[in-house]
């Protein structure tokens, strides 16, 4: 399963990927949307974990060419915010998933991952 992780604070991303790593995973942590799209053009993903507030570009552009150039991508999103806590992220992103708070316990997130990253590569 690989599984790309898109989180402008790199500590909490560091937490997320290695507890992906545990379960097996193969996890890129990257912090900007161009290091995201680059990835995107290179490696073939399962799961993407998109924290919406990025400091550096924007999940909901991510979340958009990931549609378009790996469609069987699923698409966690990631937030600390209310922005789209009315569930609207499923009607504006084709590929979203699930949509968490960043407070999640890491072993629920990775629970998440699994079961979405290993219901594509079936």
């Amino acid at each position: 399963m690989n599984v790309l992780i898109v989180e402008s604070k790199a500590e909490l991303g560091k937490i997320w990927k290695s507890h992906l790593e545990r379960l097996g995973a193969e996890v890129w942590l990257v912090t900007t949307q161009d290091d995201a799209v680059n990835l995107l053009r290179t490696v073939e993903l399962d799961v993407l974990v998109l924290d919406l507030v990025i400091d550096d570009g924007s999940a909901m552009a991510i979340a958009d060419f990931a549609s378009y150039r790996q469609p069987k991508a699923k698409a966690i999103f990631v937030t600390n915010t209310s922005f789209f806590s009315d569930g609207s992220i499923f009607q504006h992103c084709s590929n979203a998933c699930a949509y968490l708070q960043s407070e999640t316990p890491p072993d629920d997130l990775a629970a998440m991952v699994e079961h979405y990253g290993r219901n594509e590569q079936n």
